[in-house]
């Protein structure tokens, strides 16, 4: 029996309609599972032999299945946790910025290591003129990630407050993508001289990646606030303090947690608050690369 037009149309759209209803419901496994991603300041494999205990760690502390996804860019990331991609992010502190403001201030962070309260970047070159930042004038020159607050943000400010502007200053300047980068960049002489976290940088010495004999360091900024393990703001609260707590129960003299805190590079994780970034906001205004 043929239905007639009419009826046709009216089961056409009955159907669109349960369509429409189910795409709108949330995915039931969504609520079991936390999606978190960090700034890709190393090589992704590396983030993800980083990142594998810890997120074992959160998944017996949350009762969650937990995902972790690299992304491409740092941009991705902010963006990731504004459209509620991701619940939690490790973030630069200009990234942590970033976000903040794309969230309408709605972005929580919860912990930062011990270490992130006094982070330095390290500049660094192979050539043995280059003795002091005045050195660098007419030299070629790689910062990490444009969006990077060790590896671009922080070094700029303060390489302007020594008197250089690096893009009429040095020869030329390029943007190597991360911090691993741009010690191969200048070990490869494809730049003069560079700048990356302190961090990266021991963890590179003392994996013998870099050779400080050829590649050294000839100068160390100020300290300054940076990493930071960041939540999107409409997070339920209870899995938000879940999450606080597991960060701040890690314990050197935990054997398991050790190897946790060793891979992240922390001797501890301490509480952080919105607040400790706003100097690195005041520096991405004067650096321009916030307007």
């Amino acid at each position: 029996m043929m239905h007639s037009p009419m009826r046709r149309l009216a089961l056409q759209g009955a159907l669109a309609c349960a369509l429409a209803t189910a795409v709108s419901l949330p995915a039931l496994a969504d609520d079991a599972v936390l999606r978190v991603s960090a700034i890709p300041d190393e090589a992704p494999t590396e983030l993800q032999r980083k990142f594998a205990p810890l997120g074992k760690y959160l998944e017996a502390q949350t009762g969650m299945k937990v995902v972790f996804t690299p992304v491409t860019d740092y941009a991705a990331v902010v963006e990731s946790l504004a459209t509620r991609k991701i619940d939690l992010a490790w973030l630069g502190g200009f990234t942590f910025v970033q976000a903040r403001i794309r969230t309408n201030g709605t972005a929580i962070p919860i912990a930062q290591r011990e270490e992130d309260a006094k982070f330095t970047s390290k500049f660094i070159t192979a050539d043995p003129a280059i003795k002091s930042l005045t050195d660098l004038k007419g030299k070629t020159f790689a910062f990490g990630s444009p969006s990077s607050t060790s590896g671009s943000l922080m070094p700029r400010f303060f390489l302007q407050q020594a008197g250089l502007n690096p893009e009429k200053d040095f020869r030329n300047v390029a943007f190597s993508g991360a911090h691993d980068a741009t010690v191969a960049f200048v070990a490869a002489g494809k730049a003069e001289a560079g700048v990356l976290n302190a961090s990266v940088w021991d963890k590179l010495v003392e994996q013998k990646k870099v050779d400080p004999e050829k590649v050294r360091v000839f100068a160390t900024t100020p300290p300054y606030f940076d990493y930071n393990w960041t939540v999107r703001g409409d997070l339920d609260p209870a899995l938000v303090k879940k999450l606080t707590d597991a960060f701040l129960k890690l314990d050197p003299a935990n054997p398991e947690h050790k190897e946790i805190l060793a891979l992240q590079r922390a001797a501890k994780f301490i509480p952080t608050r919105k607040e400790n970034y706003d100097g690195i906001e005041k520096a991405a205004h004067s650096a321009g690369l916030l307007k």
